[in-house]
């Protein structure tokens, strides 16, 4: 028989015996693969729902872009012989109730007779989106989403102020098939209205932020890459975006890209993490077989054969623990499809991706592998004689570098599978190099816990003497402890000192200098009477304005700006146009880092300001030149100076900014801010709605409570995501406890046997928990502070405060959680009768009659000390 037929045979046999002692094992793998598979399983539905339903997301074959105007005559015809043509407008705008009591903020939309090209439009009552919207009774029609009801305390039929105009609400809009197309985020409900109704609105003024869509549906079988191609061969200056229905909503798209980045980096750091806990039940296992495996070297099996062995089962148990994981993973979407549907702006296809669960597959056999292959070597090397004594006289040692070159090559595999899979691989590569980092650093913090307590002596009282020894004996938990617990907590302390830190900068900062009130696309003619009604106010203060136009970078030193970008992490600079005013002073909260400002009665070639962020995006400085599209002109720009702003104060400010004499002449709007007291906050919103009713304004305290509620729900994912990581550091600890029990036993015996009470060993069993506990929330207390301090400072570029409750809370949690299993552990360990026990594993050294005590004591001790 050869020695792999030999070694599935004697595998075989040993797995007959169940799966005592690979319980957690098989939880650490089943979560961490679960966690995976389900991520990539919901990502690859979403974006299967994404290329399916493209043409419908994006309303059309092609969908071209632009604000300010719609497409002149000329492109309008053009379009138009190129297939069916629709066209719509989106803008924010204040919506009110017909007695003006009750106003908010909406996304208006007004649509065309031929809207939508692609998909259907559904309403609640029933019924004909044309009809709906269409003027009866001399009123035009107008839908909108639930949330805008509640809001203005409406109900169907009511009237409904936008601008100068009334509108009568005729229905619910319940699915908008092209809601997703320019983003899932809104400041507002969405209310929907016909074209030829906008006009009458007087919200079409000269600068106002108004973006005109063209949607096309192309015939069948054209070729739209080519298409597009004609598009900019005839209109080469044309100021819009185009997209094709391949590429249907591009921010949805990143957005489902990067969750499932930082979702599957969850799941594999929850897999890592239990990767401990596959080593610690590998070893366990090991363990419990040493008396087999030195038998079986004793009869001449050579090594290679005991180590097939073990692998064998590892491999098995491991392809339970991964279908077991995949089930669960396959699974879990099917129930979160309605949810994700409620969530998610687009339409999802939640089904079996084998290519998910292939990938979750890998990374659950690369991690038991990863953490099986050491212990498996070093059974594989231990002579028979020293594998009898290994419990108390650990053999130590390391694998041969054959199965240290086999680990190497498995943690490269996993580190080049997470990289390689990942949308970005500079935060793959980094969150590789963090990891790699960490387990290091527990590594060493448990290397110097277990080195601290050998060296701490024999203190005098017995528990304290008890629980240190227990720290460094032969066979202690504490590394597993210290590394799995500690990765968890380390999250969770890192998360409480962002969260505090940010909470402290929103809630302690921002109220003192910020605005009450933004107001946008004020007219010209509008700035001096908007100016008077707010000052003559009661409770109001601090009136700013700014003249504002809008405008898009599109050349850097020349090159297009696409190209000449070299920092990719602030590739916001490009996502569509941006606010661009002209000033003579430097805005406030601002301070120059390179060049310096103009003087205030300058004149001359054109200059721009921009922001430090700006700078690192395109790597440049003072007298670089920028080509920024301004209403379809481009206008040459050098670059005269870099600041460093603070938008967190919500004052006027701006990525660019002009210098006077290049600006002042085209057609343009106004921005301009006020403080209020809470009172006087209704009386402006009705003063301004009254008499200015295009202006759209925006309450500053609403809007922090949308950012509040926003950055609540991210608290809550990266909170789960850390309770991932916790519950896998648990399910380790749990093992390590699970573990050292037969230990345990074996220790309560000899001290109930030399007189000590339950209540004594218990008290030394818990200090010893206590104090791992109490250590391993001191060592992730330091490297989640320094995480925290980190983000803080180098990623945010804010000031840094410690918070000292946000470790002493985690400190609570650990030594809560390590005091309730091993107090599990070491009660069910006090549990055991003595006698059966040194019966069993002793049954050479039974007590003559005469002596039972003594006898006992000693019989116990030998079986504790020299076990077999």
């Amino acid at each position: 028989m050869t020695n792999l037929a030999l070694a599935f045979r004697l595998a075989r046999r040993e797995l007959r015996g169940g799966l005592k002692g690979f319980r957690i094992f098989l939880a650490c793998l089943t979560l961490g693969v679960a966690a995976i598979a389900a991520v990539n399983s919901v990502s690859g539905g979403v974006l299967s729902g994404l290329q399916a339903d493209g043409r419908a997301i994006l309303g059309g074959d092609v969908a071209l872009r632009q604000i300010y105007a719609p497409p002149t005559d000329e492109q309008r015809a053009w379009l138009e012989q190129a297939g069916r043509l629709s066209q719509s407008v989106d803008m924010r705008a204040m919506a009110r109730s017909a007695d003006d009591q009750r106003s908010t903020l909406v996304e208006l939309k007004a649509v065309d007779g031929v809207y939508p090209l692609y998909g259907s439009v559904a309403l609640a009552p029933e019924g004909d989106l044309h009809t709906a919207l269409a003027n009866r009774d001399g009123r035009w029609g107008a839908l909108v989403e639930d949330g805008l009801l509640d809001r203005l305390g409406l109900k169907t039929g009511d009237t409904l102020r936008l601008g100068e105009g009334e509108f009568a609400v005729r229905g619910v809009l319940t699915r908008e098939p092209d809601r997703a197309s320019n983003g899932a985020f809104s400041l507002g409900p969405r209310v929907m209205i016909g074209l030829p109704s906008l006009e009458g609105t007087g919200l079409l003024q000269p600068g106002s932020i108004v973006y005109w869509t063209a949607k096309l549906a192309l015939p069948p079988g054209t070729d739209v890459a080519a298409w597009q191609a004609a598009l900019t061969a005839r209109f080469p200056d044309a100021g819009w975006r185009v997209r094709d229905f391949t590429n249907a909503s591009p921010q949805i798209e990143r957005f489902i890209d990067r969750m499932t980045l930082f979702l599957t980096l969850v799941g594999l750091t929850a897999l890592l993490v239990g990767g401990v806990g596959v080593g610690n039940a590998v070893r366990s296992h090991l363990d419990s077989r040493a008396r087999t495996i030195a038998t079986l070297k004793c009869l001449g099996a050579p090594g290679d054969l005991v180590f097939q062995v073990y692998l064998l089962q590892i491999l098995a148990l491991s392809g339970l623990g991964i279908l077991l994981g995949l089930l669960l993973g396959a699974v879990a979407p099917l129930g979160l499809g309605s949810l994700l549907d409620q969530v998610l702006p687009v339409p999802t296809r939640i089904g079996v991706y084998p290519g998910a669960l292939a990938l979750a597959a890998l990374y659950g056999l690369l991690t038991a592998l990863t953490f099986s292959l050491w212990p498996l070597g070093r059974a594989r090397e231990v002579p028979a004689a020293a594998q009898f004594r290994d419990v108390v006289a650990p053999a130590g040692g390391r694998p041969r570098a054959v199965y240290l070159a086999a680990m190497a090559l498995t943690v490269a595999a996993l580190a080049g599978l997470a990289v390689a899979t990942a949308h970005n691989k500079m935060f793959a590569a980094w969150f590789v190099g963090g990891s790699i980092a960490t387990f290091i650093a527990f590594r060493v913090a448990a290397w110097l816990v277990v080195r601290g307590a050998a060296a701490a002596g024999r203190p005098r009282r017995p528990g304290m003497r008890l629980a240190l020894a227990n720290l460094h004996r032969p066979g202690n938990p504490t590394g597993a402890v210290v590394l799995s617990l500690g990765l968890g907590l380390t999250v969770l302390v890192a998360i409480a000192l962002i969260e505090g830190n940010f909470s402290r900068r929103v809630n302690e900062t921002i109220p003192k200098d910020a605005p009450s009130f933004f107001f946008v696309d004020i007219q010209p003619d509008q700035f001096e009477p908007l100016k008077q009604t707010l000052s003559a106010l009661p409770g109001t203060s601090g009136f700013e304005a700014v003249p504002s136009l809008r405008g898009r970078i599109e050349t850097v030193n020349g090159q297009p700006a696409e190209k000449a970008l070299v920092n990719p992490e602030q590739s916001w600079v490009l996502s569509g146009d941006r606010g661009i005013p002209y000033s003579a002073k430097l805005p406030e909260h601002s301070e120059i880092v390179a060049g310096s400002w103009w003087p205030e009665d300058y004149k001359g070639k054109p200059l721009i300001s921009i922001h430090q962020n700006v700078a690192s995006a395109f790597g440049i400085g003072p007298g670089a030149t920028m080509g920024i599209n301004v209403l379809g002109r481009t206008i040459e720009a050098t670059v005269g100076n870099v600041r460093a702003a603070d938008f967190s104060t919500l004052a006027i400010n701006f990525a660019l900014v002009f210098a006077p004499g290049t600006l002042e002449r085209a057609p343009q709007t106004w921005i301009a801010t006020i403080r209020s007291t809470p009172q006087a906050e209704p009386e402006v919103q009705r003063s301004v709605l009254q008499r200015f009713p295009n202006v759209t304004l925006v309450r500053v305290k609403d809007a922090l409570d949308t950012v509040g509620t926003m950055l609540g729900h991210i608290g809550t994912a990266v909170r789960v995501t850390a309770g991932i990581t916790l519950a896998a550091g648990t399910l380790v600890l749990a093992g390590a406890v699970a573990a050292g029990h037969r230990r345990r036993v074996y220790d309560a015996v000899v001290l109930k046997v030399l007189g000590a009470t339950r209540a004594d060993v218990l008290k030394a069993f818990l200090l010893e928990y206590g104090l791992l506990g109490i250590l391993t929330a001191a060592i992730a207390g330091i490297i989640g502070t320094i995480t925290a301090w980190a983000v803080m400072t180098f990623l945010m570029r804010w000031d840094w405060t410690f918070l000292p409750s946000a470790v002493l809370t985690t400190a609570l949690l650990s030594t809560a959680i390590t005091l309730a299993f091993g107090f599990l552990g070491t009660w069910r360990a006090l549990g055991q009768p003595p006698a059966p026990l040194r019966r069993n594993d002793c049954p050479r050294r039974r007590a003559p009659a005469r002596t039972p005590a003594v006898t006992g004591v000693t019989a116990g001790i030998a079986c504790v000390t020299n076990p077999g």
